[in-house]
């Protein structure tokens, strides 16, 4: 039977290309660029206080944005290119169209056995660069975002926008290529599956790290944060959760089993720990909460991304009661109890939802890593949890030191870049921005409404009566006014 038009090689579509898994990984891009923008800019908008909800939603376009032209330009081949350092690649642009329309290739190097022989080839996915490099792209700036969770509400924009492309640049590409671009950690056989080491780890403790060198909020903002929109932050929550598909989907570089057993785990490690949350909710506060539920849907999430495709469905549910209670523990217990925990004003609590549940994620996948699942995935033969025998006591040590390694990286990077730009641009805003917030801060409010249960200050919104003084941040978008 003669093959249809539909796949006869073309210049548009040599033999090497899989429509599918292209459209795939174009799509699973969307689903992670979605949770991104608009999932956790409408996510922190309306979480926090309503006098930050502009800002914090910029501060997430921003990094969505800003991320993007720093990886095309260095970012993408530092982190996927050909080895420099052990754990850094050999930045370069990822621009021209002789790179970007050849076939896909991840990592740039091979890996081999201990004598020299090769033991797995590198990975050439069906489908162009162009699609690996923007795929590759969405996690690094929902990274960004994650991390700036932390800082909500008092960091100076303007360090923001610095410190965005030094810490993609800096810290966040050093961590892919150790983990997945073809580094010491990836050669050694560390597992992250797609992310819980490279994204979350590595956010939750910048993110920590940030929120010390920022320094707190005023005392009001620490006091009372209610959300200002409970029902659009569970919009912004339910597309993180929906996204996730192509978070952990996406992982295989392919529409195969490791993809169809990674969307399902992920979905069932989310839910469990999402109830289990809200039970220990109900079970020491007498109530459920939204906003816990929401924190236990992220820690489930958080917790299976490391060994998503590897592990099976009944572990996925084992880890998802774990990621809903000990997560839950070091928030509304051990954060309590702890000076440290109590000084730095991590404003989201990412350090809990990401860094505490994404190594509770590494060191799971190290004990639950199925050898069958990992055969279809991974490049270092034998690969296995420890509950399985074998070398997975060894690969429960290796998880162990890949964390320490982030966590290491992490603490002293963020630290370099807070106090360098400190040096040119404060880190934290002054006082009176921090009292008044969005206004101040750009000129804008997030909704054009007055009257909600407070005195009308002609200070802040302007007056006609020429007796008052005018604001000074009366420049911004208003809404519209009609005088009857």
């Amino acid at each position: 039977m003669a093959t249809p038009t539909a796949y006869l090689p073309t210049p548009a579509s040599p033999e090497w290309l899989n429509k599918g898994d292209n459209a795939w990984q174009m799509t699973a891009a969307t689903l992670v660029g979605l949770q991104s923008m608009p999932g956790l800019v409408i996510l922190y908008a309306s979480i926090v206080k309503k006098k930050w909800a502009v800002n914090s939603a910029f501060m997430a376009l921003y990094a969505f944005a800003a991320a993007l032209i720093c990886w095309v330009l260095v970012g993408y081949r530092m982190a996927f290119g050909e080895k420099l350092l052990p754990f850094w690649g050999k930045g370069a642009p990822a621009l021209g169209q002789k790179f970007l329309i050849k076939r896909a290739i991840v990592p740039a190097s091979t890996h081999h056995f201990k004598n020299g022989t090769i033991e797995t080839q590198t990975e050439e996915p069906f489908f162009p660069m162009a699609s690996l490099v923007y795929f590759q792209f969405t996690f690094a700036a929902i990274t960004l975002i994650l991390l700036a969770g932390s800082v909500l509400g008092r960091m100076n924009i303007k360090a923001w926008m610095a410190f965005v492309p030094l810490w993609l640049i800096f810290s966040y590409t050093v961590g892919a290529f150790s983990l997945w671009g073809g580094g010491f950690l990836y050669h050694w056989g560390v597992i992250d599956y797609s992310g819980g080491y490279v994204i979350h780890l590595s956010s939750g403790i910048a993110g920590f790290t940030a929120a010390y060198w920022v320094g707190p909020r005023v005392k009001s903002d620490r006091e009372r944060f209610p959300p200002n929109n409970v029902l659009l932050m569970l919009a912004g929550a339910g597309l993180l959760w929906m996204g996730w598909s192509g978070f952990n989907g996406g992982a295989p570089y392919a529409a195969n089993m490791a993809s169809s057993m990674a969307v399902l785990n992920t979905n069932i490690c989310a839910a469990t720990s999402l109830l289990v949350w809200t039970s220990l909710d109900v079970a020491f506060f007498g109530k459920p909460s939204v906003i816990g539920a929401v924190q236990g849907m992220m820690t489930g999430l958080v917790c299976i991304t490391p060994g998503a495709g590897l592990v099976q469905s009944w572990a996925a549910i084992v880890m998802g009661i774990l990621s809903g209670s000990i997560p839950w523990v070091s928030m509304m217990i051990l954060h309590k109890k702890s000076s440290l925990l109590q000084k730095v004003d991590d404003t989201l609590g990412v350090f809990h939802t990401h860094a505490v549940a994404g190594l509770l994620g590494g060191l799971l996948t190290g004990l639950f890593a199925e050898p069958a699942l990992c055969r279809l995935l991974l490049p270092v033969t034998n690969s296995r949890g420890a509950f399985y025998g074998g070398s997975g006591g060894v690969q429960f040590l290796k998880q162990l030191v890949a964390a320490l390694f982030v966590i290491g990286w992490n603490l002293v990077s963020t630290t370099i870049i807070l106090l360098a730009i400190q040096l040119f641009i404060p880190l934290r805003m002054p006082d009176e921005q921090l009292e008044i917030g969005d206004d101040a801060v750009h000129g804008e409010e997030a909704y054009a409404l007055w009257g909600d249960g407070e005195k009308y200050d002609p200070t802040r919104h302007g007056s006609l009566n020429t007796g008052h003084s005018p604001s000074p941040y009366v420049n911004g978008a208003r809404g519209v006014t009609i005088n009857l």
